[in-house]
């Protein structure tokens, strides 16, 4: 029988002493140096190669910065793993450990400090700075600081139905529409002193591309809000840089290539006052630590012909005559966040969440208005605590970082789409985002109405204030503003342009705030139905003026025909020849 295996677990030899451990040293690889070598040149290349695609800006204020550092330094220790084949190997894996030990060192420190420069920089520490980001005007006047309407320049379409207007002046080209495509880098500005998009091409495809390229894009497409007409601009010397371009010509490559460190944000196509294209990139930094308060310290005007460069600041933007064309510097998301910072730190970090005093916040979703040959981005803003309606709303101009907030109560922008799809229900259209005007001045969303094709099909307009009263549309423009001003005058609305003023009235004349009596013979008699009431607009012979009275008050109405003789009690407004009356009286003696 064989002698059991006696095994010694006590760690002591023969003669009783204790044994001592050896450490199992690192044992390297073939031509370990051969190997670290190669590693740190598959980083290198690595690294240029990740530039070319990634082209992050070469600054510790860019998030991005810090990925591509992780990603090349990541790219080392990968790499030093696979040469030295420690997958199959795990002889080797000690020796990998140890000779990444400073890479992946680097790499917790630089999320350390990622992290901590983020920290220091957020609202927690730095609620204020925040809160001044962008100066805001509290105490403007609406029917001051935006002018009344102007019907034949108020934009009808929004980017949407503007896209179709374009795509359809592209089809109408035989020579580009299977090349060419719509780009959807497409800006709204102000051209002529009309409100425009101006859409840059696109190549159809890769093979498209492949095939044009040498030669560029042949020109833009303008499309005029107002008019719903487009045109395309043929260049004469072809857009060769933008965002459809691959390599060199990439707009986003050669920009970096000629500014390796800077911020950039969205790149806006535009036209000067020639027509000539250019792309108006905002050059950004920020400005509250190292990682917060992004914001506009300049721009890089970039030739789309020739790829030119150059630099300006935001006072030469903002004074620079040769400039002024220029009408998209800020993005709207951008003010949007800036304004939003400054009401929500008005009071702290601790009051934007706990006590919320005096918080307020734009309202879901923009549009553009022109005014003074320059683009503002208007939104509406609610409290914080009550989000179903506004209490006012928020111009910003896009060039310079103006901002305006006046105070209103009414339907937001969302309740406003709301009730033009309700005027509309039957026909089941849709609305385009609510536009702000000044309408005899009082705040009025202006809609489109579109089909489910996006064809423009109506109008409608809609009292900010009283948005369940005042609702109206029409198939035109011009019948949609004649239903609005009635339907106004029916409530007996007046702007402040039309307010009484009896301080200098003669002892024989009237005051304003006086009824009058109106006698004659009906020459005209017009109705419409407002908000279900049928509206009566009646002319007397020899007059300009119309005379508004609704069936629900004044019944006999109806029974009203051309050359009847009445008499109407009104009250006289100032610059207006539609007039409220309270009553009428009838028949009467020629």
């Amino acid at each position: 029988m064989a002698e059991p295996i006696q095994v010694d677990f006590s760690g002591r030899g023969d003669n009783g002493r204790k044994k001592e451990v050896k450490r199992i040293s690192v044992i390297p690889p073939e031509r370990a140096g051969l190997r670290i070598l190669l590693s740190a040149i598959g980083a290198v290349i690595t690294a240029l190669v990740a530039f070319y695609v990634m082209l992050p800006p070469l600054n510790f204020k860019a998030q991005e910065f810090y990925l591509y550092l992780g990603i090349c330094i990541g790219s080392f220790v990968a790499l030093l793993f696979l040469l030295c084949g420690a997958s199959s190997k795990p002889e080797y894996v000690p020796f990998v450990r140890k000779t990444a030990r400073i890479p992946i060192a680097l790499i917790v420190v630089i999320a350390l400090f990622f992290g901590a420069a983020w920290a220091i920089s957020s609202p927690f520490f730095q609620a204020r700075r925040y809160h001044e980001l962008m100066p805001v005007q509290t105490d403007a006047s609406f029917d001051h600081y935006l002018a009344e309407a102007d019907f034949s320049a108020i934009p009808r379409l929004d980017a949407d139905a503007a896209m179709i207007v374009a795509d359809r002046a592209l089809g109408d080209l035989a020579d580009y529409v299977s090349q060419f495509t719509i780009s959807d880098s497409n800006t709204q500005i102000n051209y002529q002193n009309k409100p425009v998009r101006v859409v840059p091409l696109a190549y159809a495809d890769l093979i498209k591309w492949f095939v044009n390229t040498r030669e560029g894009l042949p020109g833009y497409i303008i499309v005029d809000m107002a008019n719903e007409v487009s045109k395309f601009v043929k260049l004469e010397h072809r857009i060769r840089y933008s965002d459809e371009e691959h390599f060199g010509k990439l707009l986003k490559r050669h920009l970096r290539f000629e500014y390796p460190t800077y911020l950039f944000s969205a790149m806006n196509f535009e036209i000067d006052d020639d027509g000539n294209p250019y792309w108006v990139v905002p050059r950004m930094d920020k400005t509250i630590g190292l990682l917060g308060g992004e914001d506009v310290i300049g721009i890089i005007l970039v030739d789309a012909v020739t790829g030119e460069c150059v630099e300006y600041n935001m006072e030469q933007v903002r004074t620079l005559t040769e400039l002024q064309w220029i009408d998209r510097v800020f993005t709207a998301d951008l003010l949007t966040a800036q304004f939003n910072f400054f009401g929500k730190y008005v009071h702290g970090f601790w009051n934007s969440l706990l006590g919320q005093k005096d918080v307020r916040a734009a309202t879901e979703g923009y549009a553009y208005i022109a005014k003074d040959d320059d683009v503002f981005k208007y939104t509406g803003v609610s409290s914080v605590t009550a989000d179903q309606s506004i209490i006012g709303f928020t111009i910003i101009n896009q060039r310079t970082k103006e901002a305006h907030f006046y105070r209103v109560n009414g339907a937001t922008e969302s309740s406003a789409e709301t009730t033009a799809k309700g005027l509309v229900q039957a026909q089941g259209w849709t609305t385009t985002f609510p536009l702000l005007i000044n309408v005899s001045g009082q705040p009025t969303y202006f809609l489109s109405l579109k089909d489910n094709s996006g064809v423009l099909q109506g109008y409608s307009m809609i009292n900010v204030k009283d948005y369940n009263k005042i609702k109206v549309w029409a198939e035109t423009v011009a019948a949609c503003k004649e239903l609005y001003l009635a339907a106004i005058t029916a409530e007996g609305i007046q702007s402040p342009d039309e307010q009484p003023d009896t301080s200098e009235q003669p002892d024989d004349q009237p005051a304003l705030d006086q009824e009058q009596v109106a006698k004659g013979a009906i020459s005209d008699i017009r109705t419409a139905v407002i908000n279900g009431n049928t509206t009566y607009y009646i002319q007397l012979e020899g007059g300009v003026d119309y005379y508004v009275l609704t069936a629900a008050l004044h019944p006999n109405v109806v029974l009203l025909s051309r050359g009847d003789a009445v008499a109407i009690t009104f009250a006289p407004m100032k610059e207006s020849n539609i007039l409220r009356a309270s009553k009428i009286e009838w028949p009467l003696e020629r």
